[in-house]
């Protein structure tokens, strides 16, 4: 028999690509080395110098770990690239400021099909540029081509952040008390969390991504790819405001306000939420009425406006309110904690069961028995 000769490129990895696209990627993740980063760029391994942090007397790393889910799938169809990143960064860098912890470091990994130097560069620019928003380092990083596995167009991300926190500074649902009220900070659109369902109805109305959409004053693909907004640095100048009085956030990520806002409650404590506080943008009222999503999909599926909750003593809202609005984050009262006992005639439910008008309580979420929250109220859709 009569073979021909294979080699790793005619398999399908192109290494040069590789290389390729690391040249294109450099100047980008170095711009967000900070004083811990220690070693060159491309090592094996990305080393953070923790003698660099000072001012902790005893302290706790905290790491995430995430990616985008298949809110991909619109950036290859746009064959845009550069901003699906910063969705990245949001996902992971938002989870850990939710204790209070400050980011230090953050690496990468993107599978592809083939290697294509200039779309994995803005990737990775993205990436980057959402470091620097969230000031950490993006310290390494892996692109690994996958052919026979992914087309050539196709690819998926994923990345984790670690971060540093006093012991005795974590955030949490130990510090939260009766009374504490609920600052909900606005969303940039539907981040990341719930394009399944998003596809489904485009897909099922038939909308191109090119077709202007009036209620969004631009293209359904612009609507759609529109950056996770980036919380970090706004957390931590908040909590680092004694009169805002922080005892902890919520970042509103899959399964919607209710059930992530239960999982920073203590058991035994309710917080009731007006579902009436904040004006739901748009792109949640569009794709609502064009799937004929019910309510209790909607609000278990995305965050409908509201991003992030920092849970303040009741003495501090209004230097809660004032510290987010200097930041250029306008935010509004959603409503209070209370004892579980003043809500448990609402009828208890489970998370994710059906929600409607008149107000459900929703407990239990991702393995977290914590507090119940009451939803009251009708939404204002835009």
């Amino acid at each position: 028999m009569t073979t021909t000769p294979l080699t790793y490129a005619t398999a399908g990895v192109d290494t040069e690509a590789g290389d390729r696209a690391v040249e294109l990627m450099r100047a980008s993740v170095k711009a967000t080395h900070s004083a811990g980063v220690l070693g060159g760029f491309g090592g094996f391994a990305g080393l953070f110098d923790l003698g660099a942090v000072g001012g902790y007397t005893n302290p706790v790393l905290a790491t995430s770990t995430d990616g985008v889910g298949t809110k991909v799938a619109y950036a290859q169809a746009l064959d845009k690239h550069d901003t699906i990143g910063r969705d990245l960064v949001g996902m992971v860098v938002d989870d850990i400021v939710v204790v209070g912890a400050t980011p230090l470091f953050m690496t990468d990994y993107i599978a592809c099909g083939q290697v294509v130097p200039s779309t994995i560069a803005q990737i990775v620019g993205g990436i980057a540029a959402g470091c620097a928003e969230a000031q950490t380092a993006l310290i390494g990083g892996e692109t690994a081509e996958h052919p026979g596995l992914m087309e050539p167009g196709e690819y998926d991300l994923a990345g984790a952040v670690t971060g540093i926190v006093d012991k005795d500074a974590l955030l949490g649902p130990d510090r939260v008390r009766e009374g504490d009220v609920l600052i909900a900070m606005p969303s940039s659109g539907l981040h990341s969390n719930g394009y399944s369902l998003v596809r489904a109805i485009t897909a099922q109305q038939g909308w191109a991504l090119e077709r202007h959409v009036p209620e969004f004053g631009r293209t359904l693909g612009e609507e759609l790819l529109e950056p996770t907004r980036i919380y970090a640095a706004d957390c931590l100048a908040l909590a680092a405001d004694p009169a805002a009085q922080v005892h902890g956030f919520t970042h509103v990520t899959g399964g919607g306000l209710a059930a992530n806002l239960a999982r920073i409650l203590p058991a035994g404590m309710s917080a009731t939420v007006d579902r009436g506080a904040w004006e739901v943008p748009a792109v949640f009222t569009v794709l609502r009425e064009a799937g004929g999503v019910p309510v209790a999909d909607v609000e278990g599926t995305w965050n409908l406006g509201v991003g992030m909750v920092a849970v303040v003593g009741a003495e501090g809202a209004d230097a809660a309110l004032r510290c987010l609005a200097a930041r250029g984050l306008p935010s509004v009262v959603l409503g209070t904690v209370t004892v579980a006992a003043e809500t448990a005639d609402a009828g208890m439910a489970g998370a994710g069961a059906a929600v409607g008008d008149k107000g459900d309580v929703v407990t239990g979420t991702k393995g977290v028995q914590g507090g119940a929250v009451h939803m009251t109220g009708t939404y204002n859709w835009a």
